[in-house]
């Protein structure tokens, strides 16, 4: 009897190994496939990635040139209107200054004019108080007369360069208080920019009131301006 049972043992071992062979090469090949499959599917990931990244950094590249080309706009319109507002400044100041020489040459004619027809007056006068000298006889009295008579009239620039002396006196009495130029420190484009808020007289920087002190507020960022009031009352 046990000679019997040990083929059967043998064949059961041998139908278990190969069982276990079939299975083993079975799961080796289900292994396989599912390696190729995720090699599969990696390289289907990785390539949308890798356009992907691609796309960001050709966007990213876009974008830092149109930004640069954006930059480089507005610094170059900057530049421009800087020397344009530094232009206008410039004319500004060229057309102030002529303004004054035009006022100081007009108040130097009118000061010749007014010497010019004191001069006449003067020499008018003068004659008058020598009329006896004429009912002389003698000729040579009356020929006296005429030299002195033409050379009274020879005293005329005398009477021209003292008035010339005066226009600084004259330019002083009609002070236009409208011009806030004329305060040290306030230039043509702060003068403009205090007319517009509501400054339109030294005396409003002189002795401001409650509301101009809130409109001079406005203007305390500007150089000298703890001194607007004193220069303005100097010039008062």
């Amino acid at each position: 009897m046990a000679k019997k049972a040990k083929p059967s043992v043998d064949k059961i071992v041998k139908k278990v190994n190969k069982e276990f062979e079939k299975t083993s090469s079975q799961i080796e090949g289900l292994v396989n496939d599912a390696l190729k499959q995720f090699d599969s599917l990696q390289n289907q990931i990785q390539e949308p990635v890798r356009k992907l990244l691609k796309e960001v950094d050709e966007l990213r590249e876009r974008e830092m040139k149109r930004f640069n080309e954006e930059f480089e706009r507005r610094l170059n319109e900057f530049h421009e209107l800087q020397d344009s507002i530094l232009e206008r400044l410039g004319v500004a100041s060229k057309e102030v200054k002529e303004d004054v020489k035009k006022q100081a040459e007009k108040a130097g004619s009118q000061a010749s004019a007014a010497a010019q027809k004191a001069a006449p007056k003067a020499a008018q006068k003068a004659p008058a108080k020598k009329a006896p000298a004429k009912k002389a006889p003698a000729k040579s009295a009356t020929k006296a007369a005429k030299p002195a008579a033409k050379k009274a009239p020879a005293k005329k620039p005398a009477a021209k360069k003292a008035p010339a002396r005066k226009p600084a006196a004259k330019a002083a009495k009609p002070l236009d208080k409208s011009d806030l130029t004329l305060v040290k420190g306030i230039g043509p484009a702060t003068a403009k920019k205090m007319k517009d808020a509501g400054i339109t007289s030294i005396e409003q920087i002189a002795n401001p009131s409650a509301a101009d002190q809130e409109k001079l507020k406005a203007f305390s960022s500007v150089k000298g301006f703890d001194q607007f009031s004193t220069e303005a009352k100097k010039i008062l």
